[in-house]
Order: C-alpha cells, then sequence, then structure tokens
C-alpha cells in the first residue's frame, strides 16, 4: 500500500495555486508546508483530506510521464475537478467521460498539470451510485 507520493515542480507558486484549485473539488486540500530549516531552504507542502498524502517539492523537478489518479466519490466530482482544473491552468489530456476499456463503470478526467504531469481523477460506481 503506497503512503505518499513526493514529486519535484518547477514554479512552486504555479503548482500550489494550481493544486490548490484543482484538488478542492474532490475535498483534497494543502495541508502542511515544511518548514524551511528542516528542507534546506526547498519549498515543499503536503495535500490530502485527514492528512497529508500527495507531497510537492521545489527542487528536482520530476521528469517524464508522472501519472497519479485520485478517486473520488461521484461522477459530478470527476467533472468539478476537470474544470477547476482548466481554469487553474491545467491543460486537457483527456475530458470526463466513461473509460470501458479499463472497466465497465470507469469514469474518470486528465488534465495536465503546470509541469505536465498527468493528473486524474476517477470515479469506480455504477451510473446512478455516484
Amino acid at each position: 500500500m503506497i503512503d505518499h507520493i513526493t514529486f519535484g515542480v518547477s514554479d512552486f507558486e504555479r503548482s500550489t495555486s494550481f493544486y490548490d484549485a484543482a484538488f478542492a473539488p474532490l475535498g483534497v486540500r494543502r495541508l502542511f508546508d515544511v518548514p524551511p530549516e528542516h528542507t534546506g531552504g526547498v519549498k515543499v507542502t503536503g495535500y490530502g483530506d485527514s492528512r497529508p498524502w500527495f507531497w510537492i517539492a521545489e527542487e528536482d523537478v520530476t521528469r517524464g510521464k508522472l501519472h497519479v489518479a485520485l478517486t473520488t466519490d461521484s461522477r459530478a466530482a470527476v467533472d468539478a475537478f476537470y474544470s477547476a482544473a482548466l481554469a487553474a491552468g491545467g491543460r486537457d489530456n483527456g475530458a470526463p467521460g466513461p473509460r470501458p476499456h479499463y472497466h465497465e463503470h470507469y469514469y474518470g478526467a486528465f488534465v495536465l498539470d503546470p509541469d505536465g504531469n498527468n493528473i486524474e481523477a476517477v470515479c469506480h460506481l455504477p451510473v446512478g451510485e455516484g
């Protein structure tokens, strides 16, 4: 089981602005900024619901195809995530909709964050249950 993930971003303020807005419809918010004396001056923050589990740091920018998917409890939350992410400067990488090639109830949306990371919101519930 994964406890948390951390990856590097190129512009901390731009990235936190994006994630603050994109994650809000999912009930995920910034919970903790690590004091700079504990990071050697590197800006680090953690997002989560009850505890931080999604971390970004302004150093060693992650390169390559990072894909992170967050589970939601409704298709409406997937739609809201997508809209908020685009409004916050994200780029479309797959509009909200069914993805039956994954499984019959898969409903997801994909956006690229300011550094090009593929961030997804997904609901696995059948129509009418989520």
